[in-house]
């Protein structure tokens, strides 16, 4: 699934074609995504002109006026740029043509992404309204996790990946933050003592920010908006290494499920 670096990546790949752009029409081949495209997507946003390209977690923030067109790519969605575009495949869902004739192509093979118009405040939206902090806002620190741990048994890589906690941290990147933290990722959270929380705060923001200046991680299906590949994931050091030497120390990287969601740690680095 695109995570946050991935997201993030292909905002900053489709605002400079889109920003200021009028929207000439809205081509919707397949509206059934995780929540039907609205029928009338086309005539809502015909003449609409795009302020800005935001992201909130996962999501991406097509805004105009007061309005603004939600996007989720979900597990394998992502969002192409062409200025003439190649005849739509079977995966391609709808086409967003703006007036200089640039199109914004949805492509989503298995259909689990979201493509909703909002026409009033998109923070008050039911997917939005319950987020917490982005992992890179001032409000993401040690003292804010730490409080928010104390009655928390479960796993502190569970805590990372819960949204109301902090927004946008999936599986790859609790990952790799909690490794380069030191923690084991089974670890209950509310055993992290406030001085290793710090330390995951600042691993949880270079992890991510290293991913984003490298494009995200291609795993399966995700590319960005000129079809590239990321390529962060050339520098994991556990995530998807199972039985793999660790590149610190030497170790054989261990798998295991938290969560129902593969976890990878380095038994001699991290410590519970």
């Amino acid at each position: 699934m695109p995570e946050l670096p991935e997201v993030e990546t292909t905002r900053r790949g489709i605002a400079p074609h889109v920003t200021g752009r009028s929207v000439a029409r809205v081509d919707v081949y397949d509206r059934r995504l995780r929540w039907p495209v609205p029928a009338d997507l086309d005539a809502r946003m015909r003449g609409a002109t795009i302020d800005r390209v935001d992201r909130r977690s996962k999501y991406l923030l097509l805004r105009s006026g007061a309005s603004t067109l939600l996007i989720h790519l979900g597990m394998t969605g992502s969002l192409r740029i062409w200025r003439s575009p190649p005849p739509r495949g079977a995966h391609d869902h709808v086409d967003i043509v703006f007036d200089d004739g640039t199109t914004l192509r949805y492509r989503d093979p298995r259909r689990f992404g979201a493509m909703l118009w909002v026409a009033s405040a998109v923070e008050r939206h039911p997917l939005l309204a319950s987020l917490g902090p982005e992992p890179f806002d001032a409000a993401f620190d040690a003292q804010y996790l730490w409080q928010l741990t104390r009655s928390r048994s479960a796993a502190i890589k569970l805590a990372l990946m819960d949204n109301r906690v902090v927004t946008g941290v999936g599986n790859i990147y609790a990952n790799e933050s909690l490794f380069r933290a030191g923690i084991h990722p089974a670890l209950a959270a509310h055993r992290v003592s406030r001085a290793r929380l710090a330390r995951v705060v600042e691993s949880v923001r270079d992890v991510l920010g290293e991913a984003i200046e490298k494009g995200g991680s291609t795993l399966r299906d995700y590319v960005g908006s000129d079809g590239s590949s990321g390529y962060f994931q050339l520098q994991h050091f556990v995530y998807g290494r199972a039985g793999e030497a660790c590149r610190v120390c030497g170790s054989a990287i261990r798998n295991s499920r938290i969560g129902q969601r593969s976890t990878f740690h380095c038994p001699t680095c991290q410590r519970r």
